[in-house]
């Protein structure tokens, strides 16, 4: 019966992401008043209004509450649903090929989330030995050390990293002895290597390359699912947008059909809802505002902003799915904003790491250009990372929603969690911490001699499975530099494509695909009330540095992200966005 149930749960995510990939079209735009072409405009020549971040409150740490013994990781039962609010009550091994998960609430989403690349498992030894005082070793940023297909055998910094083959992997032997990352933010430059056969792949086509490639007989092109979102962010700590008349009139007052229609490639479309379609219960509720520009002025004046304000727009120069031309749109939003708020938005980029790390702690005092692409195929992934009531990114988050998301979050059957959905989206809609604007198309382009090559709807294309034509060498152009390969502590599609190379978790993803299936695990099989996890694990399995594969690791590598208090848990950056956001660390606020 419980394997029954895990399968059910996994057939019902991915039967109802196709029926529902089949409706749920943009939301209709009434006419666009002209802003000026992106080309035209100008960056703002003043400088922004000082925006003053509200004075800082002392901080109070954080209180440890998790006790570790080496097979044994947990918190006690009472604080379940208490002042601690994470998801995993307890991560025991029973025995060395079992590991027992026991949530502090239902969680349908196990499979889905436990298959994400941030839970890669590590060795216990590895952990250990790597863990600096602050922040991970170099060998532990750039070799981690996991049990997948390929190994990390040099990184050249701001030229390329190669991976080769693991010897002693359990599974199917990579197609290709030797990958290579290499990286380019200009679409064109990854297209011109591809054309000119330094390269067998390529991501994220620019909307003018798509049919150049598909014209040319020596290249592949293969589409990806638009399961992204593009958004513009606005954090609610700072003025003017502390204000939610504002932020409504903003939301009314750019053209988001314009965007689409002119720097977007084909099978894109707008944003109806944060969520894409696809994904059970993302559009249901009312759609986003219409684009009305007579309305949005009379919102913005009575917020008490008649004659408009002036701020900044933040981007970083990297070219994703969900926004294929950066700078361009930051342009053209900033045009938008002045013709039909008269807001003055100063243009400010920043280099990509620190506009993650600032974008995520809510610390920029302006509007912003992020996005979001799925990491794993359940609406969790998209609401409850962004809108849940532990995400700084939008400043205070409103209860209006944040406790629908934890109610919807408990409830494994779509059709019965609808109602607590529309709910939520209406509320996100109403409260607006962002404005969603577009769900993007994108695509891969290969070497016509490659077979299985692969544009996956979560981004995270495994390429032990692609053949570069019979070459030893398989080279991979992206469109930034991995930001470390310590991916329990990374966010970054760059990063976390990298990792899937090296690392393993106990589940993943079928490959071009959304399904989940057993990778370290035999089984993961839930209880009847989907509180408990029970997981069998694969035996024979080794490390990259010859180590045994046991449950000891899977307890350990849980320790390292969700126990504040253990020394391994130390990264890169420190965020622990995803054991955050998706698990909860454990501790509970001090006082």
């Amino acid at each position: 019966m419980k394997r029954n149930i895990s399968v059910l749960l996994s057939l019902v995510v991915l039967a109802s992401m196709l029926l529902a990939a089949c409706g749920g079209g943009a939301a209709t735009e009434a006419p666009a008043v002209e802003a000026p072409a992106a080309t035209e405009a100008p960056a703002a020549t003043e400088a922004p209004a000082a925006t003053e971040a509200p004075a800082e409150p002392t901080p109070i740490p954080d209180i440890p509450i998790a006790t570790f013994d080496g097979t044994s990781l947990s918190v006690p039962a009472e604080e379940c649903n208490g002042d601690y609010i994470g998801l995993i009550q307890s991560v025991v091994a029973t025995d060395d090929s079992t590991v027992v998960f026991t949530m502090c609430k239902p969680d349908p989403a196990f499979l889905s989330k436990i298959a994400f690349s941030p839970f890669a498992i590590y060795p216990s030894e590895w952990l250990e030995a790597t863990a600096g005082e602050t922040t991970r070793t170099s060998e532990g940023l750039e070799k981690p050390v996991g049990t997948g297909p390929y190994m990390v055998s040099e990184w050249k910094r701001g030229e390329s990293l190669t991976l080769v083959a693991n010897p002693d992997y359990y599974g199917q032997a990579p197609a290709a002895s030797t990958v290579v990352f290499r990286w380019s933010t200009e679409s064109a430059a990854r297209m011109l290597e591809l054309q000119s056969g330094t390269v067998d792949g390529i991501d994220n086509l620019g909307p003018e390359d798509f049919a150049v490639a598909e014209a040319d007989p020596n290249l592949q092109v293969v589409n990806r699912p638009a399961l992204n979102i593009f958004y513009i962010g606005m954090t609610n700590t700072f003025a003017p947008f502390d204000n939610q008349t504002v932020r409504q009139a903003i939301a009314m007052g750019i053209d988001r059909q314009r965007i689409v229609d002119t720097f977007y490639p084909a099978g894109s479309e707008v944003a109806s809802h944060f969520t894409p379609c696809a994904i059970p219960n993302g559009c249901v509720g009312d759609a986003w505002y219409e684009f009305d520009v007579e309305a949005a002025k009379a919102k913005l004046a009575e917020a008490g902003f008649p004659d408009g304000f002036k701020t900044k727009l933040f981007y970083r120069d990297v070219v994703r799915g969900y926004l294929p031309q950066v700078a361009n749109v930051a342009q053209d939003i900033q045009a938008q904003l002045k013709t039909n708020l008269n807001i003055d938005a100063e243009i400010v980029v920043m280099e990509s790491g620190a506009f993650i790390e600032e974008s995520s702690a809510g610390r920029l005092d302006g509007m912003y250009l992020l996005g979001w692409g799925a990491d794993y195929p359940h609406i969790t992934n998209f609401l409850d990372y962004h809108f849940g009531a532990a995400n700084p990114q939008f400043g205070v988050q409103s209860p209006t929603y944040t406790d629908l998301l934890v109610q919807g979050a408990q409830i494994g059957i779509p059709e019965e969690a609808e109602s607590i959905y529309v709910e939520a989206n209406n509320a996100i809609k109403e409260f607006v911490p962002m404005i969603p604007v577009a769900h993007g198309g994108s695509g891969t382009a290969y070497r016509a001699d490659v077979t299985n090559p692969q544009a996956s709807p979560l981004t995270n294309e495994q390429f032990a499975f692609s053949d570069p034509g019979g070459r030893d060498t398989f080279v991979w152009m992206q469109n930034a530099e991995p930001i470390s390969l310590f991916c329990a502590d990374e966010s970054d599609g760059e990063s976390l494509r990298g990792c899937d190379q090296v690392m393993e978790a106990l589940y993943g993803y079928e490959v071009n695909g959304t399904a989940t299936e057993p990778i370290l695990a035999e089984s993961c099989d839930p209880s009847e009330d989907l509180t408990v996890w029970t997981c069998k694990l694969k035996t024979g399995v080794k490390f990259h540095d010859g180590s045994d594969f046991d449950a000891k690791d899977v307890v350990a590598t849980f320790n390292m992200g969700l126990n504040i208090a253990s020394p391994t848990h130390v990264g890169n950056s420190n965020i622990w966005s995803y054991y955050d956001y998706l698990w909860g660390l454990m501790k509970k606020p001090g006082s």
